[in-house]
């Protein structure tokens, strides 16, 4: 039997895990460029244990909705999939104890993409995935004293590659649903559930600002800066458990730079 644990964070600067590999670095990597130009890149993997490791290096495209769902597609196969831009290289590789090797890739951008002008963000996945030691993939020798049956866990890193096209698109967002909601715990979370339907990747800052009856400020709520790519959603789950009971007026602020600032109002009870 085997399991795979799939580790795509929004945002990490450093990650490892126990086991047979970890990703050091961002596991996202943005750059700017201009249709036509090409740029390089590189991921590094470190093995962390103390004999060597196997690991195979493979595309995808990246979907992600305000429901938890995602949606990890053939690569190119989404609109705005950069999958198809991207070689690399190698496609498997073995880390030797306590070590590091790197995975290098190359993104060509387009002159344009069927004939339109590029437009906006671009991006797509590329996946690490250890190869589990006596499995039908792994070209590593068997060890004879180890049992080869049993659970087989597999790591599996997704770093986002995005290409943003320089000095394009447009930065546009949309209020799906907003409700308040009491945890178990007695938290009072208002939960927001927000769309990018803009050209553009953003992370935005969110919060929440209450005002009492007499439009009185009575304190700023941080959200999360989740990562949005265009036709993505995330869900914000902002708490407002230290704001005293009674009614408010709630302005949602989703600022994603410069003059790129989004709100709508809602009228809860606390």
């Amino acid at each position: 039997m085997k399991t795979t644990l799939l580790m795509v964070l929004l945002a990490a600067t450093l990650v490892t895990a126990s086991g047979q590999i970890s990703v050091i670095g961002e596991l996202s990597q943005d750059r700017e460029a201009r249709p036509g130009e090409k740029y390089d890149g590189v991921i590094i993997v470190k093995n962390d244990t103390n004999e060597p490791q196997e690991a195979k290096v493979y595309q995808t495209d990246y979907l992600f909705y305000f429901n938890g769902t995602n949606d990890y597609a053939e690569p190119g196969s989404t609109p705005r999939s950069n999958a198809r831009w991207v070689t690399f290289s190698p496609a498997t590789l073995i880390v030797p104890p306590q070590s590091t090797m790197a995975v290098n890739y190359t993104v060509q951008v387009p002159a344009d993409l069927n004939g339109k002008a590029l437009v906006g963000t671009y991006w797509s996945m590329l996946m690490i995935e250890g190869i589990a030691k006596g499995s039908a993939e792994s070209t590593l020798p068997r060890d004879p004293n180890r049992t080869q049956m049993g659970i087989q866990q597999t790591i599996r890193y997704g770093i986002q590659l995005a290409t943003h096209i320089a000095q394009t698109g447009e930065k546009k967002i949309n209020f799906l649903n907003a409700q308040l909601v009491t945890k178990e715990t007695g938290e009072k979370v208002l939960q927001v559930d927000i769309e990018n339907t803009g050209d553009v990747g953003i992370r935005p800052d969110v919060y929440v600002e209450l005002f009492d009856a007499d439009g009185t400020s009575v304190g700023k709520f941080p959200g999360i800066r989740f990562r949005m790519y265009p036709g993505t959603s995330v869900r914000q789950q902002i708490n407002l458990s230290k704001a005293p009971a009674g009614e408010y007026r709630a302005l949602v602020v989703v600022d994603a730079g410069g003059d790129d600032v989004f709100g709508a109002q809602y009228t809860i009870n606390l």
